[in-house]
Formats: structure tokens, sequence, C-alpha cells
């Protein structure tokens, strides 16, 4: 970009800087980065090279080394010295603060230091090498200390502005606390009510458990029992000694459970829910106005007064474009102006230069049209009545369907007895038909779209066939049964032709960048709580080999441990003795929490103290109870969101606009050829002899969009908001919009419509 820059400037003779300024707006437009900087010329130099991949892939890398220590750090899953650590460690937080004082250079001071996210980066730096310091002092004397800053290390993923997504469902996270924790208190209520009423019920009975142990004697073991039993982890073991003595006492444990583990968790969920849709759509509100503010402003840099009207000339909306994207082609680029330019007038008004960030974000490729190979050998025969019949035949839908119902009878024939001689030979006729079908298909379509890097399918076809001949590993039958076997996978087009399974497929597809987002989400809690377990629980547990016999191994290598479930279980692996062995354990608790939670939790607690419950109840609330049911609360949104989208299609400009030209740009001479594609008829909507007709007269390009990636949930919501803010609405202020709150969309006369 600065060679473009510096050739435009030499062949204009004029400043760049008006333009580098706009460019930066619509570049934080179409990324939604909500960084305030400077914009003076050196400024904003420094924001591009702030915001350059490099520049972003180096923080990521330094943060990436700075977690990764953990594994190289006492106790250590691969043990480093102490030196090397703290030495890779210290250059990470000069690499996160250098990224701050670069960060500082671009933004105004009074922003800077208002800016919570970096008060926690300085803060976490001083504090980590406080915590260096002290630690190095004491093992130079042989005194073992806690690393207690290692728990803090996730902070610099979080705040980074690289981070805003995570950051985000951090912000929904603590968002939801204030609600929940009123539900949360009434839950823990209603377990100390029912604890109480245990305690009097069962503890002057002398009852004992099946270990032997007093039941229900102590109030603080009742309620953790009791909350134990809300996760099902210890039923019915718990209800079985008062069972047992009375059949009626098995009422209040059913009652209990109808009331905390039912109602009370659905109530979580509930909570969670309307919390994390209110805050989600408040933030995507902000996103959009932000996107508004900024290309306002943009728009203000460039705009120069034509008649009564304030517009961008076209040539330096050209210049402004290849800026902000200098690879885009220049069929892209005439396609985004064809849309911007509705009359062709020369210049671009203030409504259609305000979706030139949306227009960026829809990725399109332009599809060549070449003639098949055997029409430029063969063209009489090609040609021939009969030829093209058969050509129209494999492109009609119901070629399509006729081979995916064959496919459908094989899989029955695969289940049936293959030892069937007539199954057998009818799965070679299958084979024979499969062939059959890529041969008209070579026929038909040309054999570099049909095999180009994006078919899928087409090249499972021939190299799963090519396996049938040249696998020496298996025998005939068994060759034929793999090939078969794989092209059974191909009836999941035929699912996704369905649109009561296209809803499904959609919201998979559509939630699939988001769990990036959780997954940070969940990696940073699971590394802090395995922090904090490997400083607590580290060597109370051993592992043994399963062969080893010594007295030691029966107990984990803690007599602590004798007799217990934990030690029966043989769960010594299950430890806190490094980084991946803590991971282990929590992804068991989070995964199978129903089943592992009471048998680890005991387990550690008898080889530490009985506190310890108290980490896995944590544990339990912040991942099960509030992290996995914001996860449900994104997939019924983004449920919601697709099945409304598959009710009414939703299109954009740049769609419309391919439609009403026809099938795309045409141009006689395009030499930019890195987003050619190749795709099929089909997929160029040429159908018949109208296709073949109109794929004769073209000369020049298509164009198709090439992902669908504007029609994810946050996308669609933020279109949604956007479609709201009028197009003459200059928007609000930029601290306004920093304040939004939910209640504001919250409509002040609610009835059933607007409600639902």
């Amino acid at each position: 970009m600065p060679v473009i820059l510096a050739l435009w400037e030499a062949k204009m003779g004029e400043s760049l800087e008006d333009l580098l300024l706009a460019a930066a707006y619509v570049l934080d437009a179409q990324y939604n980065r909500n960084v305030p900087f400077e914009t003076s010329p050196q400024a904003i130099r420094l924001y591009y090279f702030y915001n350059h991949w490099t520049t972003q892939v180096a923080t990521y890398f330094f943060i990436c080394v700075d977690l990764a220590l953990a594994l190289f750090e006492e106790p250590a899953l691969f043990p480093l010295p102490f030196l090397a650590t703290s030495i890779a460690e210290i250059l990470c937080l000069t690499a996160f603060f250098g990224r701050l004082i670069h960060f500082a250079k671009i933004t105004p001071q009074m922003v800077f230091w208002k800016d919570t996210k970096n008060i926690c980066i300085m803060v976490t730096i001083v504090l980590t090498l406080i915590d260096l310091i002290i630690y190095g002092s004491l093992e130079s004397i042989n005194v073992r200390s806690i690393r207690w800053s290692r728990a803090l290390r996730p902070v610099f993923l979080i705040n980074f502005p690289e981070s805003r997504q995570i950051r985000r469902a951090f912000r929904s996270l603590r968002n939801t606390l204030p609600d929940i924790l009123y539900v949360f208190l009434l839950f823990m209520f209603s377990v100390l009510m029912f604890s109480l009423m245990a305690l009097k019920l069962f503890g002057d009975r002398g009852l004992k458990t099946a270990e032997g142990s007093p039941y229900f004697e102590n109030i603080l073991e009742i309620a953790f029992e009791l909350y134990v039993l809300v996760t099902t982890a210890n039923s019915p073991d718990v209800m079985m000694p008062a069972y047992d003595f009375n059949w009626w006492y098995s009422l209040y444990f059913i009652i209990y459970i109808i009331i905390n583990t039912y109602i009370f968790m659905s109530v979580f969920l509930a909570v969670v829910y309307n919390n994390y849709r209110k805050h989600l759509k408040n933030e995507i509100r902000k996103l959009a106005y932000l996107k508004r503010h900024k290309m306002i402003a943009a728009f203000n840099v460039l705009k120069v007064k034509v008649g009564a009207d304030f517009v961008v000339e076209e040539a330096q909306w050209r210049r402004l474009a290849q800026v902000v994207a200098p690879d885009m082609s220049s069929a892209h680029l005439e396609l985004l102006l064809r849309i911007s330019d509705e009359g062709q007038k020369g210049h671009v008004d203030k409504m259609n230069f305000l979706r030139l960030a949306d227009l960026l974000n829809i990725h399109v490729v332009t599809i060549s049209i070449k003639r098949h190979p055997l029409e430029a050998w063969m063209p009489r025969v090609y040609q021939s009545s009969a030829s093209l019949l058969v050509q129209k035949m494999v492109r009609h839908r119901i070629f399509v369907w006729v081979f995916d119902v064959i496919i459908l009878i094989n899989a029955i024939f695969i289940a049936l007895d293959e030892k069937n001689s007539l199954i057998s030979y009818a799965e070679w006729l299958f084979l024979s038909l499969y062939i059959i079908e890529i041969l008209l298909k070579l026929y038909t379509y040309d054999p570099k779209a049909y095999f180009e890097r994006k078919q899928f399918w087409n090249w499972g076809e021939l190299v799963w066939g090519r396996k049938g001949i040249s696998s020496r590993e298996y025998n005939s039958q068994q060759i034929l049964d793999i090939v078969l076997i794989l092209r059974i996978l191909r009836l999941l087009r035929v699912i996704v032709s369905i649109q009561r399974f296209r809803v499904i497929v959609t919201t998979l597809i559509n939630i699939g960048p988001a769990m990036l987002t959780f997954g940070g989400l969940v990696f940073v809690v699971y590394y802090v709580f395995a922090i904090i377990g490997m400083e607590v629980f580290h060597g109370k547990v051993q592992f043994f080999d399963p062969n080893f016999t010594a007295p030691d191994a029966l107990v984990c290598g803690n007599p602590a441990l004798q007799g217990s479930a934990f030690a029966r279980g043989r769960y010594c692996k299950n430890n806190f003795n490094d980084l991946a062995s803590a991971f282990t354990v929590l992804t068991e608790l989070t995964v199978a929490w129903f089943l592992n939670f009471l048998l680890l939790a005991n387990g550690f607690a008898l080889v530490t103290h009985q506190a310890a419950k108290l980490y896995f109840i944590l544990f339990h609330i912040v991942v099960v109870i509030l992290i996995v049911n914001i996860f449900i609360a994104f997939v019924l949104e983004a449920f919601f969101v697709a099945y409304s989208l598959e009710k009414s299609e939703v299109e954009t400009a740049i769609e419309k606009k391919i439609q009403e030209l026809g099938v795309g740009i045409q141009e006689e001479e395009l030499q930019d050829g890195k987003l050619t594609d190749h795709v099929d008829t089909k997929d160029r909507g040429l159908h018949g002899d109208d296709g073949d007709n109109k794929r004769k007269a073209l000369k020049g390009l298509y164009c198709r969009i090439a992902s669908k990636k504007y029609r994810t949930v946050d996308a669609l919501l933020q279109r949604m908001f956007e479609s709201e803010i009028a197009p003459e609405n200059e928007g609000s202020a930029l601290d306004e919009i920093l304040n939004f709150s939910p209640s504001d969309m919250c409509p002040k006369n609610p009835n059933f419509e607007n409600s639902a």
C-alpha cells in the first residue's frame, strides 16, 4: 500500500492525506473497529501500521507464547529452567508494552487513559514483573512460592483491540451477571432451606451411607450433597439411605429435584437467554451506529458540492476503493461503482457512499465462460441434436435426482446381507452407473470446471474411483464397498436442498465463526481455573502405570484416598500436575459433569481440605450455568435468525445489481485473473436451450456471490438496525453511541406484537 500511495502522490501532484484519512474510516467501518485515532498525517500512518496484518500476527504470537509458558513452568509438562521461561515472559511483556505505546501514539491522551483495557494491560504487566522478581528471589534461595500472576495472562488475550470478539463475549457474560445473581441467590436460598429440612428430617435417625459414614448430620455436607443433586451426579445414591428407612422420604427428594433441577435450571437458561439477547442487540446497535458514524466521517472528508448536493466524485471514489481494497479486480470494482453510481452520473451520493463498507464485505468472484473442448474439436458432432439432447438431460435437475435415488437404493443394499450373490452383483451394477454418471458429466461440462479446486464432490468421485482400481490391500469386494460407502456421503447434498433441513444446516454454518469466539471465552476460563488448580492440587494425586503393583498405585500416591471411589475407579490420571492434565480434568467436568463432579470434588477434597469443593462448585457455576447457557442462547438466536432468513430471503445491493445486469459485468478486456473462477453451467444460471444460446452470445465475465458470511447472526442483526437508520440521519454523537443502553430499545408501551 505505501508504494501505491507514493505512485499516486507523484502522479497526481497533490496530498493524499485526506484519502488516507477517509480510507481509515472506511476500513474501521468495514471491520467494525471502534478505535478513536488522531487525524494528523503521522498518526494516520501509524494507525495503518498498527492495523497491518504483520503487527497483529506478531501480537497474537507473543500472546500465544505467553500463555504457552505454563507448559514449561513448574508444574511443567515439558520442564525448562526458570531463567529460560522468565526471559521469554519478559520478552512477551516488552512486546505488549510496545504495542501499548504504539496504541497511545495514535489515540488522544484523554481517550487512552480513560480506556479500561489499557489500564488492565499496564497493571497486569506491572504485577507480572513484581511476581517474577519475588518468585525469582525466593527461587535463588531454594524457597518455593506461588506464581500467582500466571492466572492474569489471559488479560492480554482479552484486552488488546484485536480480540474485540472475545471481549464482547465477556461483556455479555458480565452484563448477564447482575440479573442472574438474583436467581442464583434465590436458588441458594432454596438449597439451604432444603438442607435445614434434611437436617431435621434425617439428622437424628442414625442413618448411614453405603460407605458407613453418618448420613445428613452436618449442614455444610448436606448443602454440598444437595447442590450436587442438582447436577444429578449423586442420584439416586444420596436418596437411598432415607428411602430405605421410609418410602415417604423419597417425596422430599422428588420435590427438591423438581424445584431446583428442572425449574431453577430452566429459569437460569431463560434469564441468560433474555439478557444475552438484549445485550447482544445493544452491542450490534452500537456497531451499526458506529459504522454509520465512521462512514459519514469518511464522506465528509471527500465530499464536494455538485449543484445543491454534496457528493464524492467518481475518480476519488475509485482511488478510495483501491486504497481500501488494493487487490480488488477491475470487474469487481466496476460492479461496485455501478451499484454506488446508480444513474451513471459520474459521482456517488451520500446514501450510496454509506454502503461502501457493506459492499466490500461481500466477496464476489468473476466467472469465466469457456467452451467445452469437444465443442472446439468436433463442433458439428457436439452441437448435433442428439448431443444437445444428452446435454440437456444431464443439466436437468431430474438427472441429479435419479442418481441420488440410486445412491439411496445402494445404501439399502449395503445394509443387507452382502453374502447373497444377487446383492454382491448388484453392487457392481451401482459402480457401473456411477462411472456412467461421471462420463456423462464430463461430456456435458468443461472438464477443467468439473475438476476445479472448489468442486469437492467431483474430485471425490474421481479419487474414490481411482482407489477402486489401484489399491492392493483389499480384495475387489472390499474396495467396492469402500467406494460405494463414500458415495453415500453425496446424500448430504440432497439434505441441504430440502428447505427444512437447510434451516438447520444454515444455522450450523452461521454459528461456525462464532464458535471461535466462544472457544476463546472457554479457553480463558479454563486457563484461569487450570492455573489455580495447578497451584492448589499439584502433586496431591499421582498417576502410576496400570501394571505397577506397589501400594501407592492403589491410592494414587496419597494415603488419604484409601478406600475412596476416586482410588477404586483408578482416576489417578485426572490430576493437576501439569497444564494438559488440568485442561483434561476441566473438560471432563464440563462435558460429563453429571458423572464426574462428585467423584472428582470428593477426591481432591480428601487430599487437601473440604473447602476444595468450592473450586469445583465455582467452576460449575461459571462454565455450566453461565457459559454453556450463553452458548445455548446464541444457538437459539442463530436458529431464529436463520429461520427468519429462510422465510424471507434477504438480498443485498450486489445481488440485486447482478440480477439487473443479467449475469454480471461484461468487460471485453480483463487482465486481472486472480478472482477468475470456473463453475458448471448450473452455477452460472444457464439452463436448457436459452442457456446455450446466451452462452454463445456472451463474451466476458459473470459475477456471483462467493460466500454468505454477510448472513451470519451478527451481520443480519446489524443490517436490521442499519435499516432503521434513515439515510439522511447524521447519527448520534460518539459519546452517545458508546453509552447506548439496552433499555433504550425496549418499547414504552409493550404489547404482544412488539414483544414477539
